[in-house]
């Protein structure tokens, strides 16, 4: 009987320890963004001499935090800045980051204009995600592929782990069963994939909002931002939800 008791708790205790090590609550994911220039420009209508003075890709990395509840996402300084046309979710400046906080459903994403810098409030957006039965490896994780849509019509594929808890990913998308280590959007010439993960045992970030910049939080004060962002913009005629999708990103 004593055997058995002992049995059961050594049981009982190489299971939490390997519950621990197995699912990771808090981190850093470091992400390879690479966009294709060639093919995002000439898709946009641009002349074919313009297109051939672009390199074919441009890869930069992207450093996700996260804990338990919250997240932030921001760019890895590079040695070198390469050139970005802007476009829909054009986050490629090395100032720009988004915060989110799962639980209570907010994200603050500060973004460079013009200059200045300005913090945007939202929620954070819904995905409709279906699961699929696809496995992929990324980073040294069994991922499971998913395919959502945003913006309507703009289809976007995912592969999550639930050996990460926080229910997040690159760029603000979330909802899935786990961390999302891979994504990629066509319509955009947009992947992310993990390169590495570095997981913590104990809580040892400190996630907070960013809070310096210009804050807009009423109708007028956003406005005057969209303003701002079209003053020399060929696309300023845009309605302003076409002028937020650009805005905010990739996600709304």
């Amino acid at each position: 009987m004593k055997q058995l008791i002992c049995l059961l708790l050594f049981s009982i205790s190489f299971t939490a320890v390997r519950a621990q090590q197995l699912f990771i609550p808090n981190g850093t994911i470091i992400f390879e963004k690479k966009v294709n220039l060639q093919r995002r420009l000439a898709d946009s209508g641009f002349p074919e001499e313009s297109k051939e003075r672009v390199k074919k890709y441009k890869i930069n990395h992207w450093e996700l935090s996260f804990d338990a509840s919250k997240s932030i996402f921001r760019p890895v300084k590079e040695a070198e800045e390469s050139l970005d046309i802007g476009f829909y979710g054009s986050t490629d400046d090395p100032e720009n980051e988004l915060y989110a906080n799962y639980p209570q459903n907010k994200r603050v994403l500060k973004k460079k204009i013009w200059g200045d810098d300005y913090l945007l409030n939202d929620t954070i957006p819904k995905v409709e995600w279906k699961i699929m039965h696809e496995l992929r490896n990324i980073a040294g994780y069994d991922c499971r592929k998913a395919i959502g849509v945003i913006n309507d019509s703009v289809y976007v594929v995912a592969f999550y782990t639930d050996e990460i808890l926080l229910k997040g990913g690159p760029e603000g998308f979330s909802g899935l069963p786990g961390m999302i280590l891979g994504l990629a959007i066509p319509r955009y010439y947009s992947t992310w994939f993990a390169t590495r993960v570095k997981p913590y045992t104990e809580q040892s970030l400190t996630i907070i909002p960013p809070s310096k910049g210009k804050k807009t939080e009423t109708a007028k004060e956003f406005n005057k931002l969209i303003e701002i962002f079209t003053r020399y913009d060929i696309l300023q005629k845009q309605k302003p939800e076409e002028v937020k999708k650009r805005l905010y990103g990739f996600v709304l």
